[in-house]
C-alpha cells in the first residue's frame, strides 16, 4: 500500500466515510495491517499538513494519536526489536503522545531495545520535570542529530534550555529547524526562537526569523502567538526596525491576514503613544483593506485619528474620530475614542475663570478640571475589528464605578503628559500677564 494511499483511507476511515460498514471497524482494520513506524509516518504526514495551513486534518491528527496509543499498547514486544518502531515510539510520545505508554514501553522492555538515557530524559521531560536533565539532554542531543529522533530531542533540549541558557536553546532550535524543514518541528521551533530573541533583546535576530515564519507557517493554527509576538517586537522596537522592514514582511501575507496585523500594531502603537507608527500601521491597513466603508476600513480610520493628535490637527482629528460609526468598533475601541476625545477636547476647551481669581475679578488661564472616563482599555490588548476573536478580543469591561482605581498605566500616562503641557502653557501665560 502505497503511502499516498494509505493516508487517504486514513482520512476517510476517521471522518466517518464508510458509515455504512462500520467506521470504527473499519479505520481499525486499515491500522491493524500496519506497523507503528508506518502509522507515525502518516501522523507526521497529518502534523506538518496542519501547520501548512489545512485546519481541517486537526481531526485527523487526533485520530492517529489515539490510534497509535492503542497499536504500541497492545503491540508484542517483539515488534520493537526494529529500530524504527523504537524510534517510532519515542516521536510518539514527543509529538502529543500519552505520556503513560511510553512509561508502559519502557517498563515492558527485557530485550534492551530502548536507549534507557533517552527513555529517562523523556520521561523527568514529559512529567514536568525537564530541568532536572537539561544537562544530560544537552551533552546527549548531538549524538541523535543524524537519527529519526533527532529534530525532536533538538526540539526538546530547547524547551527545556530556555530557563537556563537561552541563548543556547535558540541553537537547539536552529538544529531542530536545520534536520525538520516544512515540518510541525520547524513552525514550532520557530515560533518559540522569535519569543526568546525578544527576551534576551535581540530584535535584528527576532525580526529575521519572524519573517521567516510569516514566509513559511503564516497559516499554522498556532500563528496567532505569531501576531501577538509580531505585533510586540514592531512597536517595542520601532526605529531599529524600520518602515521598510515592516512592510517587507507583512507584503509577502494576503490581504485579510496583513490588514489584521496592521491594525493590531496601529492599536498597540495608539495607546503606547508612538503616533508615527499608527499612523503608518493605520495607513497601511486602509490600503490592504478593499472597502473602505468596512469594518477595518474604519478601526483604521479611528486609528489614525488618535495618532494624528500628537501632530498638532487636533479639530480634524476629532472629526476623523467622531465619524466613526460606534457599532463598528469594539468596547475597547470605543473606550479608546472616549479617551482621545476627552484629550482633544480638553486642548481645544478656552480658559474658564477659577473660584479664588473671579472675586479679585482676575481672569483664569487654567483648564476646566474633567472627571476621568471609565477605564476600557487595556495596553496588552490586541483586538482592532469588532466580533473578530482571531484578534484576541476580550468582551469583558471594567465597568464604570471600578474605573476610577483600575485605570490603565498607558492611558493615564498619556493623559497626565496632555495635561503636564497643558499646565506649563498655563504658567508661561500667566508669567508673561
Amino acid at each position: 500500500m502505497t503511502r499516498r494511499i494509505r493516508h487517504r483511507l486514513l482520512f476517510l476511515a476517521a471522518a466517518g466515510v464508510f458509515a455504512s460498514a462500520a467506521p470504527a471497524a473499519f479505520a481499525q482494520a486499515v491500522t491493524e495491517s500496519l506497523e507503528p513506524y508506518q502509522m507515525l509516518r502518516s501522523l507526521q504526514f497529518v502534523q506538518d499538513t496542519v501547520v501548512m495551513g489545512d485546519h481541517s486534518a486537526g481531526e485527523m491528527q487526533r485520530f492517529m494519536l489515539s490510534e497509535l496509543d492503542r497499536k504500541f499498547r497492545v503491540a508484542d514486544p517483539r515488534v520493537f526489536d526494529d529500530p524504527r518502531n523504537v524510534d517510532a515510539a519515542l516521536i510518539y510520545a514527543m509529538s502529543g503522545g500519552n505520556p503513560a505508554t511510553l512509561e508502559l514501553l519502557v517498563s515492558k522492555d527485557v530485550s534492551g531495545n530502548f536507549d534507557n538515557r533517552v527513555a529517562d530524559v523523556l520521561r523527568k521531560y514529559l512529567n514536568g520535570r525537564g530541568l532536572l536533565v537539561a544537562n544530560t539532554l544537552a551533552a546527549m542531543t548531538p549524538e541523535y542529530r543524524s537519527q529519526r529522533v533527532g529534530p525532536y530531542l533538538a526540539l526538546v533540549a530547547g524547551n527545556v534550555m530556555v530557563a537556563k541558557e537561552p541563548k543556547r536553546a535558540l541553537e537547539f532550535y536552529d538544529w531542530a529547524r536545520l534536520m525538520a524543514p516544512g515540518t510541525i518541528v520547524e513552525e514550532a521551533a520557530l515560533r518559540r526562537s522569535i519569543a526568546i530573541a525578544i527576551d534576551v533583546k535581540m530584535p535584528d535576530k527576532a525580526f529575521l526569523f519572524a519573517r521567516q515564519y510569516a514566509r513559511r507557517f503564516i497559516h499554522s493554527p498556532y500563528a496567532s502567538q505569531f501576531a501577538d509576538l509580531f505585533v510586540g517586537l514592531v512597536v517595542k522596537h520601532y526605529g531599529e526596525i524600520s518602515r521598510e522592514d515592516i512592510e517587507g514582511a507583512l507584503d509577502i501575507m494576503d490581504d485579510d491576514r496583513a490588514r489584521e496585523i496592521y491594525l493590531r500594531i496601529a492599536r498597540q502603537a495608539t495607546i503606547n503613544g508612538k503616533g508615527e507608527l499608527a499612523q503608518l500601521a493605520a495607513d497601511r491597513a486602509r490600503q490592504r483593506g478593499g472597502d473602505p466603508g468596512a469594518a477595518s476600513g474604519n478601526v483604521a480610520k479611528l486609528y489614525s485619528g488618535v495618532a494624528s493628535l500628537s501632530q498638532g490637527d487636533v479639530a480634524d482629528a476629532l472629526k476623523v474620530m467622531g465619524d466613526v460609526p460606534s457599532d463598528q468598533l469594539s468596547p475597547e475601541d470605543r473606550a479608546l475614542r472616549a479617551a482621545a476625545q476627552q484629550v482633544a477636547e480638553e486642548v481645544m476647551r478656552p480658559p474658564s475663570a477659577a473660584p479664588d481669581q473671579a472675586v479679585q475679578g482676575q481672569d483664569s488661564l487654567e483648564q476646566d478640571k474633567r472627571s476621568s472616563l471609565p477605564n476600557q482599555i487595556s495596553a496588552e490588548e490586541t483586538s482592532a475589528v469588532k466580533g473578530n476573536e482571531t484578534t484576541g478580543s476580550k468582551a469583558g469591561v471594567v465597568p464604570a464605578s471600578d474605573s476610577a482605581n483600575k485605570l490603565d498605566p498607558a492611558f493615564t500616562t498619556f493623559v497626565e503628559k496632555s495635561r503636564s503641557n497643558l499646565s506649563a502653557v498655563d504658567d508661561l501665560l500667566r508669567e508673561e500677564k
